[in-house]
């Protein structure tokens, strides 16, 4: 493993440092999924006020999970090169102050959700950090089913963003949470395929570690993203979206699969390079055009 110098942990910015351990990009999918299920959500005039108070509290919960993450992944972290540059593993802080930031910023979250949302988007807050950190995040050394159990935490904020413009759990909110939940299973499967000697040497589980032929990886692929074609055509049937979202959905879906066919009938770093980039085009595409083509 590499050793850092004291010059390269000196040359993080506090900011950069503290990007790092809240995972920036991963909180800022977490907004966004949030900020579309309460957009579709919503009727009426739109209400600012109630969108940045949905908005801050979540992003106070996502930022203390990842750091509580992180923290109880801290030694398998150093074990991967992908991630042993991150706070923890590289010395830049040390696990009581991670442990102290995660757990304030991730209470205060939850209890400005509940006090300025309301109270049922902040227990499927709730829902989601016991989630991801006590099942997921242990099961990645266990199990590879621990993907498809990630796969609910990860799908929440949507849900979360339609309970705080609804006041209640539905059908709609439900089809949002399964289109994030089927999405993920293809994007990580990406991921793990092609750091799969990082997370075998780390100890996690993941299928492409415990398939190397990849031949269940790619049949799990494939399935789950020929499932996620299917419920992204639930917006139109539960009248969400319109004509524009269906064609829109359509196009997306059968692009996406041909990328994971593509991969399953070839197990190369190219094409699960190919899946990737497709998944992370996919998914903002998709909630674009639903937003786009909203039913008022």
């Amino acid at each position: 493993m590499e050793v850092l110098s004291p010059t390269n942990v000196a040359e993080k910015s506090l900011v950069s440092v503290i990007a790092d351990l809240t995972k920036a990009r991963l909180t800022a999918l977490v907004l966004l999924t949030t900020l579309v299920g309460f957009y579709i959500g919503w009727r009426g005039p739109m209400n600012f006020v109630l969108m940045f108070h949905l908005l801050a509290g979540t992003a106070l919960l996502a930022s203390g999970a990842s750091a509580l993450n992180q923290l109880l992944e801290r030694e398998y972290d150093a074990k991967m090169r992908r991630t042993q540059n991150r706070p923890l593993p590289s010395g830049r802080l040390q696990p009581a102050t991670v442990m102290i930031f995660g757990g304030v910023v991730a209470t205060a979250g939850l209890i400005y959700l509940a006090l300025a949302v309301n109270l049922i988007t902040s227990v499927i807050g709730a829902v989601t950090f016991v989630s991801y950190l006590f099942i997921y995040t242990p099961l990645k050394r266990v199990t590879w089913l621990n993907t498809a159990i990630g796969a609910v935490p990860g799908a929440l904020p949507p849900m979360m963003g339609w309970t705080a413009a609804r006041g209640e759990l539905s059908g709609e909110g439900w089809a949002l949470f399964a289109i994030l939940a089927f999405w993920q299973i293809p994007h990580f499967m990406a991921i793990a395929w092609i750091y799969r000697d990082e997370y075998a040497r780390a100890g996690f589980k993941m299928l492409p570690v415990v398939d190397p032929d990849g031949l269940r990886t790619g049949q799990q692929t494939v399935s789950h993203t020929l499932a996620l074609c299917i419920v992204s055509l639930c917006p139109v049937l539960f009248h969400m979206a319109g004509s524009f979202y269906l064609a829109g959905a359509l196009i997306l879906g059968a692009g996406y699969l041909w990328c994971a066919v593509q991969f399953s009938r070839q197990l190369t770093l190219v094409r699960a390079r190919q899946l990737f980039l497709a998944s992370i085009i996919y998914l903002p595409l998709l909630l674009a055009v639903m937003v786009w083509d909203k039913i008022k």
